[in-house]
C-alpha cells in the first residue's frame, strides 16, 4: 500500500483530539479519530483489505448526501459540539475516508460528476456553478450510473435534491432513476417547499406532491419506504438530503420557515432562501443532528429489512461547508478550491466485503465512486463517454495499491490538481499557489517560489486536462 495509507492513525485522547505517533504526517495528526460513544470501542486501523473474501450476489447500493456539510461536522471528524451516533457508528463499522473531496465546490456540478463519473466541464449543463435556471441540465441522452446499473438489472431511485435542471426537459425519470421523489432545486424553504425560482418545488415523479411537513422528515420517510421493500432485485437508491444548506431551520422553526416562504411570494427569492439574517451555530448543530437521526432511521429500516449485510452504503457530501460548519484545520470554505471547499466527510460501510473500523488516508473524489459502485454491480461505462474517476474496487476488496493518478478541480475563478500529496491552486485573483498537504493541509505555507519546476509541472498537468473540457460562456 502507498505510504499514506500505512501509516498509524492517531489514537483519541479527549475532546476529538488526536496523539501523533511516529511516522504520522502532520496532515494525519490534526486528522481526529471517532469522539462519540457510539464509535468506542477498538481503535481504528489503517486501511486494509479483507483476505480470503469471496464475492456473492451484487450488492444494492444506497449513497447518501448532506448538502454542504463541512469536512469537521460530524463527531467522528473532530467537530467537538456536534454530535452525530448515527453516522459514526456507520463509519466505525466500515472506513472511514480522512481525504475524500467532492467533483466541485458547489451543488450542482458536484452531482453532474457524481451521476456521469466524468468533470463537470465535459458537459454544457455542468459548467453552470450551480444549475440556477431551466435553460440548463443533465442531457437525457447521457449515460448515468443509474441508467448503467438500470441496464445491468438495477432498480434505481433518487430521493431528494435532483439540482441537475428543471422540467419539461430534464429529470431523474430521464437520466436513469425509475423512481423519483424530492425537489429539483438547489435550496428551498423546509416546510412550503418554495424553492431558488419561487415555485413549490417537491415532486413525485414529474407531478407535484403536496407535503407542508419538514423536508428531511419527509424525505426519511420516502427512504425508509424504499428500502424496506421487498425489491427481488438488486436496487441502487441516491439519498440526497438538503440538510444542512440555507435556510437554517428545524423543525421547530414553522414559523421562521412561513416567514421565509411570504418574503418569496414576495419576490425576494433568493435573498429570503439564503437567510442572511438568521442562523447560528446553535442552529446548524440541530440540523446535522437532525441529519444524524434521519440517515439512523433509514439504516435501521435497512437492517430490518435483512438486506443490511450485502448494501454499500456511502455517505459523503457534495461540497465543502459554510457559514456555520466546523472545517479546523481546513481554510476556505463553499464555492472555493481551497481544502475547506472541498474535502468532505465521507464514509462506506459493506458488511459482507469489508471490515469496520478502518480509516482510508487515500485521496478519492467523487467520480471514482462512479466508476466503483459501476464494477461492483457488473455495469459498464459507456466507451464513447469515458470515465475520469477510478473504481476503488481493487483497493477496497483486494488490497490493490490506487494508482499514481492527479485529481483536478476546476471552477470559474479558481482552479486546483493535486499529486500526491502536493496541491497546485490558483485563486481568484489569479495568483498560483503550491502547497504540501501532508505538512500543511491549512494550506498557509505556499512553496511555490521554492518549487518552481514542480509549480509547472502541475500547472501544465492542469491545463492539459482542462484544453478537454467545454470553455465556460461568456460571463
Amino acid at each position: 500500500m502507498p505510504e499514506i495509507s500505512r501509516r498509524l492513525f492517531g489514537g483519541l485522547v479527549g475532546g476529538g483530539a488526536v496523539s501523533a505517533v511516529a511516522g504520522t504526517s502532520a496532515a494525519e495528526a490534526a486528522t481526529p479519530a471517532p469522539a462519540s460513544a457510539a464509535a468506542s470501542g477498538p481503535a481504528e486501523r489503517p486501511f486494509a483489505a479483507r483476505t480470503g473474501s469471496r464475492p456473492g450476489e451484487r450488492p444494492n447500493f444506497l449513497f447518501i448526501l448532506g448538502d454542504d456539510l463541512g469536512w469537521a461536522d460530524l463527531s467522528s471528524y473532530g467537530a467537538p459540539h456536534i454530535r452525530t451516533p448515527h453516522l459514526d457508528r456507520l463509519a466505525a463499522q466500515g472506513v472511514r475516508f480522512t481525504q475524500a473531496y467532492s467533483g466541485s465546490a458547489t451543488c450542482s456540478p458536484t452531482r453532474f460528476s457524481l451521476y456521469t463519473g466524468r468533470h463537470p466541464g465535459r458537459t454544457k449543463g455542468g459548467l453552470a456553478e450551480p444549475i440556477g435556471n431551466r435553460a440548463q441540465g443533465l442531457d437525457p441522452h447521457h449515460p448515468t450510473l443509474a441508467s448503467l446499473l438500470k441496464r445491468a438489472g438495477y432498480a434505481t431511485a433518487l430521493i431528494g435534491k435532483w439540482h441537475c435542471g428543471w422540467l419539461p426537459d430534464y429529470s431523474p425519470t430521464k437520466s436513469g432513476w425509475d423512481e423519483f421523489f424530492g425537489n429539483f432545486g438547489g435550496a428551498l424553504e423546509y416546510f412550503s417547499k418554495l424553492g431558488q425560482l419561487g415555485e413549490y418545488d417537491l415532486y413525485e415523479g414529474d407531478a407535484t406532491y403536496k407535503d407542508l411537513r419538514y423536508y428531511t422528515t419527509v424525505l426519511t420517510e420516502r427512504a425508509v419506504e424504499y428500502v424496506g421493500r421487498d425489491h427481488g432485485r438488486p436496487w441502487l437508491l441516491n439519498l440526497n438530503f438538503t440538510t444542512p444548506h440555507w435556510p437554517w431551520l428545524t423543525e421547530d422553526d414553522e414559523e421562521t420557515g412561513a416567514a421565509i416562504a411570504d418574503e418569496v411570494r414576495s419576490g425576494n427569492v433568493l435573498g429570503a432562501l439564503l437567510h442572511n439574517d438568521g442562523g447560528s451555530v446553535e442552529k446548524y448543530r440541530e440540523m446535522v443532528e437532525n441529519l444524524d437521526a434521519s440517515v439512523g432511521r433509514v439504516l435501521a429500516a435497512l437492517r430490518r429489512s435483512g438486506q443490511e449485510e450485502n448494501t454499500v452504503v456511502v455517505f459523503a457530501s457534495d461540497n465543502g461547508g459554510e457559514r456555520f460548519s466546523y472545517q479546523w484545520p481546513l481554510s476556505g470554505g463553499k464555492s472555493e478550491l481551497l481544502e475547506g471547499g472541498i474535502r468532505v466527510p465521507t464514509v462506506l460501510r459493506w458488511p459482507a466485503r469489508v471490515d469496520g473500523r478502518q480509516v482510508s488516508h487515500e485521496p478519492v473524489y467523487s467520480p471514482d465512486w462512479t466508476a466503483t459502485l459501476l464494477e461492483l454491480g457488473g455495469a459498464r461505462p459507456d466507451p464513447a463517454y469515458p470515465l475520469d474517476g477510478h473504481s476503488l474496487a481493487g483497493y477496497l476488496l483486494r488490497g490493490r495499491a490506487l494508482p499514481e493518478r492527479d485529481l483536478f478541480w476546476r471552477v470559474r475563478g479558481n482552479r486546483a490538481l493535486r499529486r500526491g500529496d502536493w496541491k497546485y491552486y490558483r485563486d481568484a485573483q489569479g495568483r498560483d499557489h503550491l502547497y504540501d498537504l501532508a505538512a500543511d493541509a491549512r494550506e498557509q505555507a505556499d512553496l511555490a517560489a521554492d518549487r518552481p519546476e514542480l509549480l509547472a509541472e502541475l500547472k501544465a498537468a492542469w491545463e492539459r486536462t482542462d484544453r478537454e473540457l467545454l470553455p465556460y460562456p461568456a460571463a
